[in-house]
């Protein structure tokens, strides 16, 4: 048998899932890493649904998908996929990566996750089928409300492969606080891409009083 009758090697594909409330310069240096130290082949951008780990309310998933596509559209083999968005009920990462299983029977999934994520896998729903399903690659970064060091990712003690990227210690969380504060030109030069902070003030979200789209942390 020669090369050329070999048959191809499996697509690898990466699934990217978060709240994206809204999409921010980490996430997207993530997505940047993800593609390339992956070698991917396409990167799916999944926004969740009904998250069942938040006591806050989402933001529309309109508007997040519309951010995302502005966050991430442009990427070379990035898709944003809306299936959570339109699922009932609340959303599992295990549901997702089944649904694309079944899609895809010979690809290659790699899930992406950040440190916090990865560092609570052991409380996600059904994490033991969520390591069957998938490669989870960890990008690491300073744990939210704690401080700069990196966490060591290797006592969770179960298999990843981790993302290397600068240290980028930023947050949906505090970014939609510094919006509610009037913060926004700041926030819109150094923490968002351009178009989706134009799409924040436009859409009137994370404004600290009024809209139905209004997201607290």
């Amino acid at each position: 048998m020669t090369a050329a009758d070999a048959a191809p090697a499996p697509p690898r594909i990466g699934v990217f899932g978060g709240a994206f409330d809204p999409p921010h310069r980490a996430h997207r240096a993530v997505a940047e890493a993800a593609l390339q130290q992956l070698a991917l082949d396409r990167l799916l951008i999944v926004p969740t649904g009904q998250a069942w780990h938040k006591t806050r309310p989402l933001t529309a998933a309109e508007h997040r998908l519309a951010m995302c596509e502005l966050a991430f559209g442009d990427l070379p083999r990035v898709h944003i996929d809306a299936r959570e968005t339109r699922r009932s009920g609340p959303t599992y990462t295990v549901d997702t990566l089944r649904e694309l299983h079944t899609e895809h029977p010979r690809a290659a999934l790699y899930l992406v996750v950040g440190a916090d994520q990865w560092l609570a896998l052991r409380t996600w729903h059904r994490w033991e089928d969520i390591l069957r399903l998938a490669t989870v690659a960890v990008a690491n970064r300073p744990l939210a409300g704690g401080d700069a060091a990196l966490p060591d990712l290797s006592a969770v003690g179960l298999p990843f492969v981790p993302l290397r990227l600068p240290p980028i210690d930023l947050s949906a969380t505090a970014l939609r606080a510094r919006w509610q504060a009037g913060d926004a030109g700041n926030v819109a030069a150094a923490l968002v891409l351009p178009a989706v902070a134009r799409y924040i003030s436009e859409h009137g979200l994370y404004r600290a009083t009024g809209g139905a789209t209004d997201s607290t942390a």
